[in-house]
């Protein structure tokens, strides 16, 4: 199986994604397994679980605000809540929230599924506003029109206060998140199309991403140039992006900093952003002018942890069998699973990341979860140097397939790329493979006794240790 990379625009002489099909089997997975549960509604506060419900979105501004809510009662349409314009809007633009008989009107949406409404605003407002009551009417008023007054109501997340307001108005509530995860858990083939043509973004960013890295650029800089490439190609959300350099890479901090690189740093990068709502997580590691040996040897190793689980995912092997393959936490360094979470990690990867399956020697070896062909998800792995103070990290997105798996990340990582300038010296170019520290690329520079007939000690003029 090859996953297609279609071009991103719309065009009438090539079947490409099908964005109605993406709504209506989204959907069609939910209520699937709203009905396989004893829960008679699910309430959403999570952008993912709302988007995946409704098909809509405001923009990433409000991402963290828990501002929206969205109900999918049992046998019943969807409905979101949005504040002022945005409810408008979907009034205007979002046909399929309209489940009157006929034609879709703006009306229609408005009296059943895009409605006025908002919540707490994460506390802003003033608690004696009535604002969480009022969510709680509302999403009962839906659940008696459906005859589901008293039926338990599963919620992804929300506020103290509006789980509160619910329980006074009657409604019993209950987790609904695990209900969302096992819809979002195997993805569909427009889904899979969306995350592939994320990577090939991410995939373009990474080169040029390449091209810029030298001595003498920040962390912080090298963000902004990623960030530019994706925008530049369409990208709804950069997410994040992780730059980690020379000393900052053991142990890993997860944030970057304005920190300058130097000659001989490893420095290695997480890209994370939206295409249509769907993510990426895609590590790569790069050597900036040069790599020691330690460094390396880091990567190498790092690479076939990677590459003894790729082998294995097909359909069948559990998270258990993946991360058994991987190191313990003393192993590298740590006393124990807790403290080395998410650096030998796996995770589901769709409109968020670290969705199911999960894969960690902390959860996965007794609480294993079968892999499943569709799904995708990202494995990443890590290995700090022998030199104290570099590391490499690699992750790769994957989606299985009847017999196996394809990877979706594709800029080349097989082996340490050296990025920067090539130097050249009297004796030719400079070798890559040297420590950043030029003495200790020469014997006399190691303190070792000089040739015979040589009082200067040159070295064997390579530039590469012994």
């Amino acid at each position: 199986m090859v996953t297609k990379t279609f071009g991103t625009n719309a065009v009438d002489w090539e079947q490409r994604i099908d964005l109605a099909r993406l709504r209506s089997e989204r959907l069609a997975r939910l209520r699937a397994q709203l009905d396989a549960s004893s829960l008679g509604a699910l309430l959403c506060f999570d952008f993912a679980n709302i988007r995946y419900m409704t098909a809509t979105h405001i923009g990433t501004w409000a991402i963290d605000k828990l501002i929206r809510f969205a109900l999918l009662p049992r046998g019943g349409e969807p409905v979101v809540w949005d504040f002022g314009s945005a409810a408008r809007h979907h009034q205007l633009y979002n046909p399929w929230l309209d489940h009157t008989a006929g034609p879709a009107t703006p009306e229609g949406a408005r009296a059943t599924g895009a409605r006025a409404g908002i919540s707490t605003l994460r506390g802003a407002f003033h608690p004696d506003a009535g604002i969480a009551e009022d969510v709680a009417a509302k999403v009962a008023e839906v659940l008696h029109e459906h005859g589901l007054a008293g039926a338990p109501v599963g919620v992804d997340v929300a506020e103290v206060p509006v789980l509160a307001a619910l329980r006074a108005a009657g409604i019993e509530t209950v987790d609904g998140q695990q209900v969302f995860l096992e819809a979002r858990r195997v993805k569909t083939g427009d889904e899979i199309s969306l995350l592939s043509q994320a990577c090939a973004m991410v995939d373009a960013a990474y080169e040029q991403l390449y091209e810029f890295l030298r001595p003498g650029v920040r962390e912080n800089e090298c963000v902004g140039l990623v960030a530019r490439a994706l925008y530049d190609l369409g990208s709804e959300f950069v997410e994040g992006v992780n730059a980690i350099s020379g000393e900052r890479c053991s142990p890993h901090p997860h944030v970057y900093s304005d920190r300058l690189i130097r000659p001989g740093d490893p420095a290695f990068f997480d890209i994370l952003h939206s295409h249509l709502g769907y993510r990426t997580c895609y590590y790569r590691t790069f050597a900036v002018g040069s790599a020691s040996r330690a460094q390396r040897d880091a990567y190498v190793r790092c690479r076939e942890y990677m590459d003894q689980a790729i082998a294995m995912v097909r359909p069948g092997v559990t998270t258990g069998d993946i991360v058994a393959l991987w190191p313990q936490a003393t192993e590298f360094g740590f006393p124990d699973e807790t403290a080395a979470f998410a650096l030998q990690y796996g995770h589901g990867v769709g409109l968020s990341i670290w969705e199911k399956p999960i894969f960690s020697r902390l959860v996965s070896l007794d609480h294993p979860e079968p892999l499943e062909e569709g799904m995708v998800f990202a494995l990443e792995t890590y290995w700090p140097a022998a030199d104290g103070w570099s590391a490499a990290r690699i992750e790769e997105e994957l989606v299985v397939t009847a017999d196996g798996c394809e990877v979706l990340t594709r800029f080349p990582a097989e082996e340490l790329l050296v990025a920067g300038r090539k130097y050249w010296t009297a004796g030719g170019a400079l070798n890559t493979l040297r420590e950043s520290q030029s003495n200790l690329n020469t014997p006399a520079g190691r303190g070792e006794r000089p040739e015979l007939g040589d009082p200067s000690g040159p070295g064997d003029g390579t530039g590469v240790s012994s």
